[in-house]
C-alpha cells in the first residue's frame, strides 16, 4: 500500500480495526467461553469454570486500567504510540497463536494464554486510537473514526461467519471434528489480526518525541500521569464527557454482553442467538459509515444523542419481546447504532483533548472502558434475581442511559475547544 496520501494512510490505520476485531468476536465473544467450559475446563464444575473465566476476564482489565494511562503518557513523552500498539498487538497475535495447543483439561494454560491475549488486544486499542489524531485532520476525525469501526464490524463478522460454518460442517474444510474446528479458528485469528496490522506498522506516522532512555521515560511518563490528572481536573469538559462515557458506554456494552444470557432465559435457542450475532456485525458495518457522515452533518454530540434515544427504545422493546423474530429484529437495530456510538465517542473526545498528550489522555478514555462492564451486568443480573423476572433485569439498563444522556448534555464542546487554544 502506498502511503502518500492522508487518505491511504486513514485505511491503513482502520485496518487494524479489520484485523484485530476478529480476536473480539471469534475469541473473545465466541469460542472461547464455550470451548473453555467444554474442553480445557471440563473436569471442572460449570461453577468452577464459569468463576474462572469471570476471573481471568477480570484480571485482564484491571492490568490494562493500571497500564494504559501510564503507558499512554510514555508514549507521548517519547512519540512511541505506534511501537507500543505493535508491541501489544504482537502479545495478542502470538498468545492466540499458541491457543491450539493447550491439550484437554489443561484450563490453567489456557486461562494464561486467554490473560496474554486479551491484554494485547485490549492495550493495543489504547495507542490504536490515541493515533487518530494523526491520521486524519480533525474535520475528518468523525468519518475516519467511523471507518475504523465500519471495517471492524466487516472483518470481524466475515470471519467469524466463516468460522462458525467450519464447526457446522468440518468435513467440508478437511477437519476431523468440531474441536479440530476451533482450534483451527484461533490459527485463522492470529494470522488475521497480523496480516490487518501490517498496514498500520508500514504507513502510519506520528511525531518523534524525545530521546530518552527507558528510565527517563518512565519518570516522564509518571510525572505527565499526575499531570494529567490536575490538568482533567481543570478540564472540566474533559471530566465530564468521561463520566457520561462511562455510564452510557457501559449500556452498550451491557446490551453486547447480556444479549445472549437474556435471550436464554426467554428460552430462545443458542443457534438462533449466534444468527443474532452475526446480523448485528454485518448491520454494523454500514451503519458506523452513516453515523460518521451523520457527525459531519450534525455534529457528534447529537449524533450520540440520537444513538442513546435508539437504545432506550431498544431496552423497552427487549422488556416486552415475546418472540425470536423480535429478537432478529432487535439485532439490526443495534446494529445500526452501535458502532455509531463507539465512533463518534471516540472522535468527539479527540476534539476536546490535547493533540500532543493524545496516547495518554486515550488511556484515561480506555481505562474508563474496561471499568464499564461492571456496573450494568451487576445491576441486570441483582435486579433479576431480586425480581425474579429477567424482564426487569434488562430494564435497569435504561438507568445508565439515561444518566450518560443528562451529563452528555452538559458537554460544552466549544468552550473546550477555546480552553485548548
Amino acid at each position: 500500500m502506498h502511503c502518500k496520501s492522508e487518505r491511504r494512510r486513514a485505511l491503513a490505520w482502520a485496518l487494524y480495526d479489520w484485523g484485530n476485531s476478529a480476536y473480539a468476536t471469534t475469541v473473545m465473544a465466541g469460542f472461547f467461553p464455550i470451548f473453555f467450559k467444554q474442553v480445557w475446563a471440563a473436569d471442572l464444575s460449570a461453577v468452577e469454570s464459569t468463576f474462572r473465566l469471570g476471573l481471568i476476564n477480570s484480571i485482564a482489565g484491571i492490568v490494562i486500567v493500571l497500564l494504559a494511562p501510564l503507558l499512554g503518557a510514555v508514549a507521548d513523552t517519547i512519540g512511541a504510540r505506534k511501537r507500543f500498539l505493535l508491541i501489544f498487538a504482537a502479545l495478542g497475535i502470538l498468545s492466540t497463536a499458541l491457543l491450539p495447543l493447550v491439550a484437554a483439561g489443561e484450563w490453567l494454560a489456557a486461562m494464561l494464554l486467554y490473560l496474554a491475549a486479551s491484554i494485547g488486544f485490549s492495550g493495543s486499542i489504547a495507542f490504536y486510537d490515541s493515533l487518530l489524531l494523526f491520521v486524519a485532520r480533525e474535520e475528518d476525525y468523525d468519518r475516519t473514526s467511523a471507518l475504523g469501526y465500519a471495517l471492524g464490524y466487516l472483518g470481524g463478522g466475515l470471519l467469524f461467519a466463516a468460522n462458525v460454518w467450519m464447526t457446522l460442517d468440518p468435513s467440508l474444510f478437511g477437519l476431523a471434528d468440531k474441536g479440530e474446528a476451533v482450534r483451527t479458528a484461533f490459527y485463522m485469528v492470529a494470522a488475521w489480526w497480523l496480516f490487518f496490522t501490517l498496514p498500520l506498522a508500514r504507513c502510519v506516522e506520528e511525531p518523534k518525541g524525545e530521546g530518552s532512555g527507558a528510565w527517563t521515560a518512565l519518570r516522564g511518563g509518571i510525572a505527565a500521569l499526575r499531570d494529567s490528572w490536575n490538568h482533567i481536573r481543570q478540564l472540566r469538559t474533559v471530566a465530564i464527557f468521561l463520566f457520561a462515557y462511562w455510564f452510557y458506554i457501559d449500556g452498550v456494552d451491557t446490551i453486547v454482553r447480556m444479549a445472549v444470557d437474556y435471550g436464554l432465559s426467554l428460552g430462545f435457542e443458542s443457534t438462533d442467538l449466534i444468527v443474532a450475532l452475526l446480523i448485528t456485525q454485518f448491520v454494523g458495518f454500514p451503519s458506523a459509515l452513516l453515523f460518521g457522515r451523520l457527525g459531519e452533518r450534525l455534529g457528534p454530540k447529537r449524533g450520540i444523542f440520537i444513538g442513546l434515544a435508539v437504545y432506550v427504545a431498544v431496552v423497552l422493546w427487549a422488556y416486552a419481546m415475546e418472540s425470536v423474530a423480535e429478537f432478529y429484529a432487535l439485532a439490526v437495530v443495534v446494529g445500526l447504532v452501535q458502532g455509531g456510538i463507539q465512533a463518534l465517542s471516540r472522535s468527539l473526545y479527540g476534539r476536546l483533548i490535547p493533540r500532543d498528550r493524545s496516547a495518554e489522555f486515550f488511556g484515561f478514555y480506555n481505562m474508563l472502558g474496561k471499568f464499564a462492564v461492571v456496573l450494568g451486568p451487576l445491576m441486570v443480573g441483582s435486579v433479576a434475581e431480586l425480581s425474579g423476572s429477567p424482564r426487569l433485569g434488562i430494564l435497569s439498563v435504561l438507568l445508565l442511559f439515561m444518566l450518560g444522556a443528562l451529563l452528555l448534555s452538559r458537554v460544552d464542546v466549544e468552550r473546550a475547544r477555546v480552553v485548548m487554544n
